[in-house]
């Protein structure tokens, strides 16, 4: 990754950013914690870009069909975030694998 992927990565993180502070502040709040949840559980797909962006579009579209965050997503934003991403790895998967495939070379 050179200065310039940086640099851009930064620039489109901003952008990101912007579209957040844009939104009501009970979808900021849900947000930021479904935020910080990815970023604590560690989906691959995370590095991506598109899990993060999906959902500010799905709010953003919320925001504009006049519904509350809550009635989007339902009460439990723990769940709601496990559902998003119970098909993708996680950065634990693959901590748990490299784990136990150690203790099984080192049983051997």
């Amino acid at each position: 990754m050179g200065i310039r992927d940086i640099i851009e990565g930064k620039k489109e993180w901003r952008a990101h950013m912007a579209r957040v502070k844009a939104l009501p502040p009970d979808y900021q709040i849900v947000y930021k914690e479904m935020q910080k949840y990815f970023f604590k559980i560690g989906p691959v797909d995370l590095v991506e870009g598109d899990l993060l962006s999906g959902i500010l579009d799905f709010f953003e579209e919320g925001v504009a069909a006049d519904k509350g965050v809550i009635e989007l997503i339902g009460s439990d934003v723990a769940a709601f975030c496990d559902d998003l991403v119970k098909d993708s790895r996680t950065n634990a998967d693959i901590y748990q694998e490299s784990v136990s495939k150690e203790v099984a070379e080192r049983l051997k």
